[in-house]
């Protein structure tokens, strides 16, 4: 729920605003909070608790695509990376139990910590690299990301104004599938 710091309130609300800035129903959203996954980016939750609980939310929601983090979790946060374990996980049970439901997951590349803040100029490295799908973003979609992440006021700290400047992930994202 975003409870670090005691701040799970204000970052649901945050949450919920940003996703209106992109478009997306209050109602679309959802926040679990639960006592075994607190959010921290020291902790590393149960892979096959958090795999159950994201199954339960595709199955329900009759999700047919899943964008996550890979192996890196972009910034090293534990919990991206534990997400990352848990959709891994279930892609195994999606295949095997599953096979029906045609859902598919694309994971978010991790880049090195140059890469990652030279912004629009990653597009060139990006489209020579290998992927499966390489999302390039207009000067109004990045507007409207920059918007949203100013959605989340409690956690705009001083590097993630850069982040706002100079990332390449408001520009350029490349994913491949699990």
């Amino acid at each position: 729920s975003g409870n670090y710091y005691n701040q799970g309130e204000i970052r649901k609300k945050e949450l919920e605003q940003s996703c209106c800035v992109l478009g997306i129903p209050a109602s679309d959203v959802t926040v679990i909070d639960h006592r075994d996954l607190p959010d921290d980016p020291a902790v590393e939750w149960d892979t096959q608790l958090l795999a159950t609980l994201v199954l339960k939310h595709i199955e329900a929601k009759n999700v047919d695509l899943v964008v996550t983090f890979d192996a890196g979790g972009v910034s090293g946060h534990a919990n991206h990376i534990s997400l990352y374990s848990a959709v891994r996980y279930n892609v195994c049970k999606l295949l095997w139990v599953l096979p029906w439901t045609g859902c598919r997951v694309l994971v978010l590349e991790s880049v090195n910590l140059f890469r990652k803040y030279i912004s629009f100029l990653d597009v060139l490295i990006s489209c020579l690299l290998p992927r499966d799908a390489l999302f390039i973003l207009t000067e109004e979609e990045t507007e409207q990301a920059k918007r949203a992440m100013r959605c989340h006021r409690s956690q705009l700290l001083w590097f993630r104004q850069l982040y706002l400047l100079f990332s390449r992930y408001l520009v350029v994202n490349s994913l491949r599938l699990l």
